[in-house]
This record gives structure tokens, C-alpha cells and sequence, in this order.
């Protein structure tokens, strides 16, 4: 049974399953004091970089689908954080923008999310960290 176990183990779906999972919970737990999902931060992240994204840009570079994107958004415009708005060269586009209440309270989430970030790297040295950050790059 222990030899089961680590075969399984070795594995790298596993590992980056389990990998995944540990810095998902360690996250989320980060995110619950200001009332927020992983994938709202994500949301927010991506706004905030300018980018005039529609919503299925947006749906792919949060790494949602966009049924739950759209739900997501549904709820981020009722909590102030976001406002939609519709594109001036195609009618049929919806850009969403971050409000003023949805920067301020993106602005404090980055502080634990890099935080966060810290404590990984923290796990690694630099050098480690660059290579794992290439790595995942590119299965991703």
C-alpha cells in the first residue's frame, strides 16, 4: 500500500493538483476577511490593468467559463465593485470597468495576495522561484 502511495504521489498532475489545492485554500482563507472570492480577485486584477477586455477576453484570462463569469459580474455590480459598459465601436460588446469602491478594495486585497506570494517564494530561493514560475508557464 505505501508503494500505491507513492507512485501516486510521483505523478505530476498530482503534485500540481496538490500544489494547487494547498495554495487555493491558503488563499482563499487570505481573501475571506475582506469578503471575496479567488476568482473576483482575478476579475478585479485583470480590470485593473487598463485593458478595455470583453466579457469572453475577460472569462479567459480570469481562467473562468463564461456562465460563471457572468454570474460573478452579477454580483460584483451589485456590490458596487464593478459597472458595465457598453463599447463605443460595437454596440454589442460589454466592457466592465472597476468602480472607485472596487479599486480601493482591489488595491487592499493586493496587499494579501502579495503577501501570499511572499510566503511561497519564502518556501523556495529566488533562483527556484523564477524556474517554477517558467515552468508553469508553459503547461499553462
Amino acid at each position: 500500500m505505501t508503494q500505491d502511495r507513492q507512485i501516486f504521489g510521483s505523478h505530476l498532475s498530482y503534485a500540481l493538483a496538490a500544489a494547487h489545492r494547498s495554495v487555493h485554500q491558503s488563499l482563499s482563507a487570505r481573501l475571506k476577511k475582506h469578503g471575496i472570492q479567488i476568482e473576483a480577485w482575478r476579475v478585479m486584477e485583470c480590470l485593473d490593468s487598463g485593458e478595455q477586455l470583453t466579457m469572453g477576453e475577460l472569462a479567459k484570462r480570469a481562467l473562468l467559463n463564461p456562465p460563471a463569469l457572468s454570474k460573478l459580474v452579477d454580483r460584483m455590480v451589485s456590490d458596487g465593485l464593478v459597472h458595465r459598459q457598453i463599447s463605443r465601436s460595437d454596440q454589442r460588446q460589454i466592457h466592465l470597468l472597476l468602480t472607485d469602491l472596487g479599486r480601493a478594495r482591489m488595491l487592499q486585497i493586493r496587499r494579501d495576495v502579495e503577501d501570499e506570494d511572499r510566503a511561497l517564494a519564502g518556501l523556495l530561493d529566488t533562483e527556484d522561484s523564477a524556474t517554477l514560475i517558467q515552468l508553469l508557464s508553459k503547461l499553462a
